[in-house]
């Protein structure tokens, strides 16, 4: 239900008085600059542990160590750390991904790129270019614009599917060629928030008693919230009564908030952003808390959701599968 990650590289500051905000190590002479290990944890969403366990197994990466003797990153390691997530995100595996040069990781970003001209919607390829441009332009005004035109002519439903999904993925794609910075994909990513939150405003709100009731929500670690947004406009089509926590909801509160607010099915996000065993442990240990009756949905872009099923715990791909499954649930809920 959410898409995958796009991360770039912090701003790089040199002053020694924002060291300790942005984990930078400031150059002495011509070494070269680095970045910390939490600094690369932060960056690139591979955890401080996944780092240490790749260098040991796979040799890559190989920090330097800095004057107290802790790990220090080159920035063109951090570079190759950042699109092999990007790749991991859309499905591949790390072991075939770090032994790769540069060029062959952004070769196989370029294959995922060609895939958009084959997908199987009504929106072409050069209107999604011809939003990007308006991105790498930062021209915010016209970008709203023209996504809010393209809302109230696709409606709610075919905008979400035909155009947010595919113009996320070559978004990503721009991102992944160095195409297109974090702020312009910020810009971007409020844009379509804002268009989203205006079309749901124009939804018919459901009846007290409408059903099913959505709680939408993240895990902790996971801080993308774009396909909550995403998945609560399918499910609002549909006449349910949703409600959002927005990213980041602890677990035990996830229990607290089905309860209070009488949810039936729990919805989640993820976009491989956390460690694939903390989602199925999760995913597991939510399913032991909750009642038998509130069905778990999850959906996004980390493969672990798909390739590891947890137990009493739906996997939805894609967004468009949720309309079929509330006439399901509807079906099968008692009156």
């Amino acid at each position: 239900m959410l898409i995958a990650s796009m991360r770039t590289p912090c701003h790089l500051h040199f002053s020694a008085s924002q060291e300790a905000y942005t984990g930078m190590k400031r150059p002495v002479d011509h070494t070269p600059l680095t970045l910390s290990i939490a600094a690369v944890e932060r960056d690139t969403g591979l955890s401080k542990d996944t780092l240490r366990v790749w260098q040991r197994r796979y040799g890559f990466p190989l920090p330097k160590r800095d004057a107290l003797g802790e790990r220090a990153y080159p920035i063109d390691q951090v570079e190759k750390l950042r699109i092999i997530k990007r790749l991991m995100d859309g499905g591949q595996r790390p072991g075939r991904l770090v032994n790769l040069s540069l060029a062959e990781l952004l070769s196989l970003g370029e294959h995922r790129s060609a895939a958009l001209g084959r997908m199987s919607c009504e929106v072409e390829a050069a209107h999604l270019r011809t939003l990007l441009d308006l991105m790498r332009a930062h021209d915010t005004d016209g970008l709203r614009r023209q996504l809010q035109q393209a809302q109230l002519r696709l409606g709610l439903q075919r905008f979400v599917c035909e155009l947010v999904i595919p113009l996320n993925t070559l978004v990503g794609d721009a991102w992944l060629r160095g195409q297109l910075q974090i702020h312009e994909e910020h810009a971007y990513s409020e844009a379509i928030q804002v268009v989203l939150r205006g079309a749901l405003a124009m939804v018919p709100a459901p009846a007290a008693l409408d059903r099913p009731r959505v709680l939408l929500s993240t895990f902790p670690g996971e801080p993308h919230s774009l396909g909550l947004l995403m998945a609560e406009a399918m499910f609002a089509l549909e006449g349910a009564k949703c409600l959002s926590l927005g990213a980041q909801t602890p677990l035990w509160d996830l229990v607290l908030a089905t309860a209070a607010y009488k949810s039936d099915i729990l919805a989640l996000a993820f976009t491989g952003c956390m460690n694939p065993n903390q989602v199925v442990e999760g995913l597991t240990e939510l399913r032991a808390k909750l009642p038998p009756a509130v069905q778990i949905w999850v959906g996004g872009s980390a493969p672990v959701l798909y390739r590891r099923p947890v137990e009493g715990v739906m996997a939805l791909a894609p967004l468009a599968a949720i309309r079929p499954q509330v006439e399901q649930w509807r079906h099968g809920s008692p009156e």
